[in-house]
């Protein structure tokens, strides 16, 4: 017999599309192969921190043993806190003893749903919005993510407080407890940044009602040039002067190696609070969901190396400034909608409501219908997953390779408009 927790969990994995298929596309091996556009993975530099890895990294006793040596074990804090207060441009240095090292932001966000919300209460969040962290938050610490009902438009703006407000006194009247409010900054699945006084705005709420405020920074250096002259720059939430706006104990920002670094298979990941309560808290949970000392000593090499660092980024902003051209192009030429204003992340949000099959059922059946036509056409994009106020939202992921990207939206355009060019041979 299982706990009820555990039965709760073995539940997740019968809900239709909850995990999304492998994609077994090679170019040369298995060119019928299943194309994903929905794993947010910045496949095209994949071989630039592979090859610095097997370059560049000197493997030690350290990376073999439970924990680093004395000589070596602060290494890693402080790398990391130089860098990111570069990127994030923060109001004030990160001080390395504010860095909580983990295997992962997702594992960083469980521990934040663990230590600051009991089991049942709640973390709002605006949508739509990145869909698993209902499992980050919910698996181990059993937390809920509540939803305000924004627009996608509106969620970016300081109106979307009053939005809060309503999904918080909801909440509160059919008991739940809401503990936090978990901004994802740059946004996924949307693609844009907060402007700044949306920040502040939301900061000031979550003081008011003594509401921690997550920012999961985890996109932050995949910021990329556009034509738009709507794209809003990205500012990181530890950019700003926070005093008066909040206190500071309730402000906590995720970051990882994942996203900017390519390498969501090397499980790394770094929280910054200033909490010193919180930071214990996370300590002790910290046997659960540490980084292996390999991670650790990769981690360490790549951040010590600042000039490798700015390269890195500099063609991550570039290959995506050319995925994001070429599939923009190529949505609007077919006249399909997308939001626009997008600068970073890896995906499109884009409208495929008109394409719904419309056979009566419900509509999170057509959108699972048309997830399924789509992988019989052997590209897939994940149905549901971000949480959208409004039906047949999908996210596409556009961190390809240009040669895989473009028969992924011949795969796509095959079955959206099968009148089209675009049939498979």
């Amino acid at each position: 017999m299982l706990s009820s927790r555990g039965l709760d969990n073995v539940q997740q994995l019968g809900l239709p599309w909850r995990f999304s298929p492998t994609p077994t596309y090679d170019p040369e091996s298995n060119p019928t192969g299943l194309i994903s556009f929905a794993l947010a993975e910045n496949r095209p530099m994949r071989e630039e921190i592979v090859k610095y890895i097997n370059q560049k990294v000197e493997f030690t006793l350290d990376s073999v043993s439970y924990r680093s040596s004395a000589k070596t074990t602060g290494r890693l804090p402080a790398a990391a806190a130089a860098h990111m207060s570069r990127i994030m441009k923060t109001y004030t240095p990160i001080e390395p003893e504010h860095v909580i090292t983990a295997d992962c932001p997702t594992s960083l966000g469980s521990m934040l749903g663990y230590n600051l919300a009991e089991r049942g209460e709640g973390i709002l969040v605006n949508r739509p919005v990145y869909g698993r962290f209902e499992l980050d938050y919910g698996v181990e610490a059993g937390v809920q993510i509540v939803y305000a009902d924004t627009a996608t438009e509106e969620a970016f703006t300081p109106s979307a407080v009053d939005k809060y407000e309503q999904a918080l006194t909801a909440a509160e009247e059919r008991g739940v407890k809401i503990r936090a409010v978990l901004l994802v900054n740059p946004h996924n699945p949307v693609g844009r940044c907060y402007p700044e006084e949306t920040l502040r705005e939301i900061a000031r709420f979550c003081n008011e009602h003594k509401l921690h405020l997550i920012s999961d920074e985890v996109y932050a250096s995949t910021v990329f040039e556009t034509d738009d002259p709507t794209a809003v720059p990205f500012t990181s939430l530890l950019a700003l002067d926070l005093r008066g706006l909040i206190d500071l104990d309730l402000v906590h920002v995720l970051y990882g190696f994942s996203k900017d670094f390519a390498s969501g298979g090397l499980h790394l990941g770094f929280l910054i609070s200033q909490n010193e309560h919180l930071r214990q808290a996370c300590k002790m949970v910290m046997r659960l969901h540490s980084p292996s000392q390999v991670a650790v000593t990769i981690g360490t090499a790549i951040l010590e190396d600042q000039v490798f660092v700015s390269s890195f980024i500099k063609k991550t902003r570039e290959r995506l400034a050319a995925g994001y051209r070429l599939v923009t192009s190529k949505l609007d030429q077919e006249g399909i909608t997308y939001i626009k204003g997008g600068n970073a992340g890896f995906f499109v949000y884009i409208d495929l409501s008109p394409f719904l099959p419309d056979d009566g059922v419900s509509v999170r059946e057509r959108e699972f219908a048309l997830a399924q036509k789509l992988v019989d056409a052997g590209v897939f994009l994940h149905p549901g997953e971000e949480h959208s106020k409004d039906a047949g939202w999908f996210r596409l992921v556009f961190s390809h390779d240009e040669n895989t990207l473009e028969e992924g939206l011949r795969r796509l355009l095959s079955v959206l408009k099968p009148t089209g060019n675009y049939v498979l041979a």
